[in-house]
């Protein structure tokens, strides 16, 4: 792996609010950016915006505003939530940019004069939701209903133009099945493989105009405008500024895209498709994470579930967020939230785990040393099984061996009980130098958890190494993590009395 690296994520539609979806989608890429600049990387983070297509048009109308007036409104609302949850990203790309739209055009003459586009009537199957088409398996499958947004699947017939993605099914299985454009997880892959065992399906990649109004103009054919997936997935390229900017291929192929499970089939399929028609290499690792359900059902404005992934922030912390959805929301899984869980493990392993661990540390050292932190050692535990988590992308397992670390630390100090060592001083003159070296260790361990946590707690990772890095630790710490009931009873709270009883 060389110097410099590149991470991306999946650009939101903006005809809606940001949802948890996306603030997975900005975490992760968070994560491994953050940890690979830790080891003196220089990563491009990549996020944006998906600002064509007929949903943009409809909602752009709701409210008397062209579509450029709307989405130069609404692609705040993520920018808002990115810096809400602390993604140091550093390219932000919009699809209505001019750049973005001429490199797409380009792109466009790159796979028409490969031999890869072509004019035919489309008859079949649309989705408005997804801006997609599906095949009639996939829509019997599913009983003609769009699983994603509860709505029929509307028949189209129409002239567009193809993408001839039968063309490269052998190049993108075999990039596939040998990794040189590795899924991840396996399952996954295996998936995506069984999916394409028929061969990979030539691709709609225009409407006409009449039908979609708001988008790429097709080159040489402004009665046709470019399927939205098309213009979309271009960005991950288009944002380093390809094709005129020399530097774009310093940092192309990407090493890891990070999307969702509901778009494999369009990164796996069309996207290398793409990549390969226009003579580019293929991204090195797709990450697909799963869907957040809500006590078990998926999140839905119907059903009144839906989590707003500020509000967690608002009124817990961004670590408390980036904490939860990084441990107990798998990386390569679909997860789970609920606010009871939410505040027992925010209550619990932060407030109680490590919020006390590092608040009593402080408190002893004002109490036996004056303050004073002495020589810090490095305690030297076992990284292996954090570092081997972190390349394998398995995030939540990282985050479970810093835990274990947070743990053995708070044991040790209840083992080696440093109070009762420092009543012996006066009788024991070893007594002071036992407890200092207690007491050093436990501050240099603090230090090599808050190196662990940078990644995924960035906050709290630079209050530790605040509290001791001057050499001399605050007179009154405030709590990390304050104890907070918002949704579940306190336990500290007398119930109220019922019947005299």
């Amino acid at each position: 792996m060389g110097k410099n690296l590149y991470v991306t994520t999946a650009i939101p539609y903006v005809n809606g609010k940001p949802h948890i979806g996306n603030a997975l989608d900005y975490l992760l890429a968070d994560i491994w950016s953050r940890y690979q600049k830790q080891k003196g990387k220089d990563v491009r983070f990549q996020v944006g915006t998906d600002e064509h297509g007929n949903k943009i048009a409809a909602k752009a109308a709701e409210q008397n505003l062209t579509p450029q007036q709307y989405v130069d409104q609404t692609h705040q609302d993520f920018k808002v939530l990115m810096d809400a949850e602390h993604a140091e990203y550093t390219d932000f790309i919009r699809t209505s940019d001019p750049h973005h739209m001429g490199a797409v055009r380009y792109i466009w003459k790159q796979l028409d004069q490969a031999g890869l586009i072509y004019k035919s009537t489309y008859n079949g199957w649309y989705c408005v939701g997804h801006e997609a088409f599906f095949t009639d398996k996939e829509v019997q499958e599913t009983g003609g209903v769009c699983p994603d947004h509860r709505t029929p699947y509307q028949q189209v017939s129409e002239e567009n133009y193809y993408l001839k993605a039968s063309a490269y099914t052998d190049k993108v299985r075999q990039a596939i099945e040998s990794d040189r454009m590795k899924i991840v997880p396996e399952f996954r892959k295996k998936e995506f493989l069984e999916m394409m065992k028929d061969g990979l399906h030539d691709v709609s990649i225009s409407r006409p105009r009449k039908s979609l109004t708001w988008g790429v103009p097709v080159p040489g054919d402004d009665s046709q405008v470019m399927y939205v997936w098309l213009d979309a997935l271009a960005n991950y390229i288009t944002v380093l500024g390809y094709p005129d900017q020399p530097t774009w291929n310093e940092y192309w192929p990407a090493d890891v895209q990070v999307i969702g499970k509901d778009i494999l089939r369009f990164h796996a399929g069309i996207w290398p498709v793409m990549l390969l028609g226009a003579g580019l290499p293929l991204p090195k690792t797709l990450l697909v994470h799963g869907f957040v359900n809500v006590g078990g059902a998926k999140m839905s404005k119907t059903v009144g579930n839906v989590v707003d992934p500020t509000e967690i922030i608002r009124d817990y912390g961004v670590d408390a967020f980036r904490y939860y959805f990084s441990r107990h929301i798998p990386t390569k899984d679909d997860g789970d939230f609920t606010w009871e869980k939410f505040e027992k493990a925010y209550n619990g392993e932060l407030s109680n785990d490590l919020g006390n661990l590092v608040q009593r540390v402080i408190a002893m050292i004002q109490r036996y040393q004056s303050g004073v932190v002495g020589e810090i050692p490095r305690p030297g535990h076992d990284m292996g099984p954090y570092r081997r988590a972190m390349e394998a992308l398995d995030f939540d397992k990282a985050v479970d061996e810093v835990w274990q670390q947070v743990r053995a630390l708070n044991q040790y100090i209840d083992d080696v009980k440093p109070w009762e060592v420092a009543k012996k001083r006066e009788k024991n003159a070893d007594a002071a130098e036992h407890l200092s070296e207690i007491l050093s260790y436990a501050v240099g361990a603090l230090e090599e958890i808050a190196d662990l946590l940078t990644p995924f707690m960035p906050v709290t990772s630079e209050i530790i190494h605040k509290s001791f890095s001057a050499g001399v630790v605050p007179e009154k710490a405030a709590p990390l993590f304050p104890k907070i009931y918002l949704h579940t009873s306190d336990p500290h709270t007398p119930s109220i009395k019922k019947n005299g009883k």
